[in-house]
């Protein structure tokens, strides 16, 4: 008789059978995580604003969690920061705080804190960092070079810039400008090369901002702002809903 191996083969990965229905139950886990995440920060802090962000910068935004990390920031999932706030005056979780349930559409966050409205609003008022422009930024000033030397780059560079429609070439191991050469002009929507020559010249276009839309506080008063004035709506002056 032949000798049968009865040892078994490792299970192939790709047959594993996963069952959507624990996928699903830890969907759900995370999501009532968070609205009761939310619901807590209510409870915690004295205030919470709705902002949303110019010119998104991932680095940026971490450093201004930390220079806020006496407060609380929620970005992203919009429809469970809505759950958790509250859709009308019928379901909210605080009084009056379903008004800003209803600005958290498109890129905007939470920021809860217990800082004084002077000192939130003065801080961001104030915080502005300047950084490169991206492909799709709509500029505001004319860029140009003039023909000549372009002695901040390395002969290296050369093929690069002429690659990225810059009329450059090589005289004596120096790179140089052929002739003048119009980046950009006042509207333009930079494309990926514009971005890249931009960037490359040093000049930071974009302007990171975190802009304060709305103001919520444990009264239950909502303060919406704008660029020319803010208005405080009270629960009598906002009427209600249906």
């Amino acid at each position: 008789l032949s000798h049968v191996d009865k040892t078994e083969m490792p299970k192939s990965k790709r047959n594993r059978v996963y069952s959507m229905t624990n996928t699903r139950k830890k969907g759900m886990e995370r999501k009532s995580s968070l609205v009761q995440e939310v619901r807590d920060c209510c409870d915690q802090y004295d205030n919470i604003y709705v902002f949303s962000i110019e010119n998104m910068r991932n680095s940026l935004l971490k450093d201004v969690r930390m220079e806020w990390k006496h407060s609380r920031f929620f970005f992203g999932k919009n429809r469970i920061m809505q759950l958790a706030l509250g859709h009308t005056e019928a379901d909210e979780y605080k009084m009056g705080i379903h008004r800003i349930s209803k600005l958290l559409r498109g890129d905007v966050g939470l920021l809860f804190t217990n800082q004084s409205p002077d000192a939130v609003r003065r801080w961001f008022v104030e915080y502005c960092e300047q950084d490169f422009a991206r492909a799709g930024f709509v500029v505001s000033q004319d860029i140009s070079i003039p023909q000549g030397p372009m002695e901040q780059f390395s002969h290296s560079l050369e093929p690069h810039l002429r690659s990225l429609g810059l009329p450059t070439g090589l005289e004596k191991g120096k790179v140089v400008l052929l002739t003048d050469y119009q980046v950009c002009t006042v509207g333009d929507t930079l494309t990926p090369e514009q971005a890249r020559i931009i960037k490359l010249l040093g000049i930071k276009l974009a302007e990171f901002r975190v802009v304060l839309k709305a103001h919520w506080s444990q009264s239950g008063d909502v303060k919406l702002f704008d660029s020319t004035h803010c208005s405080t709506l009270t629960n009598d002056e906002s009427g209600h809903e249906e």
